[in-house]
């Protein structure tokens, strides 16, 4: 069972999240409802998860098809549920900007193992209803 600490950590809505390991993230509300604004927010953190997830799939999928990646990196735009409380994420996109000796089929079939079977984020966000749509670049 995974273990995480989340603790207060100011007089208002900044939180520091460890994991196990040590690992930490500090979470923290907008300043406009009283916040710092120190941290990521909450629900930020699913899509970063999300991108983390995602991520250590393809890059191990594209290493098992023999593709020379030599840059990785994504753009995640959410949209959440507008006048719903709670507010989940519906609808979001991701773009791939992949460089390397790449084959664009190959890259374009990681992406979807990843997000439509191996990612459990992705699950995750589907589950609530979200809608997860990507592109791919190769650069």
């Amino acid at each position: 069972m995974d273990s995480i600490e989340v603790k207060r950590v100011d007089d208002a809505y900044a939180f520091e999240a460890m994991d196990s390991n040590g690992h930490t993230i500090r979470m923290d509300a907008a300043a406009a409802i009283g916040g710092h604004n120190t941290g990521i927010r909450p629900m930020q953190t699913l899509l970063m998860g999300l991108g983390g997830c995602g991520g250590v799939d393809i890059v191990l999928i594209l290493k098992k098809q023999k593709q020379e990646l030599t840059g990785f990196r994504m753009v995640i735009e959410g949209e959440r549920e507008k006048d719903k409380e709670p507010a989940l994420w519906k609808d979001v996109q991701i773009h791939f900007y992949l460089s390397g000796q790449i084959d664009a089929e190959k890259a374009e079939k990681a992406v979807a193992l990843s997000l439509n079977k191996y990612c459990s984020v992705a699950a995750t966000l589907r589950a609530g209803g979200c809608t997860i749509n990507w592109t791919v670049t190769i650069e």
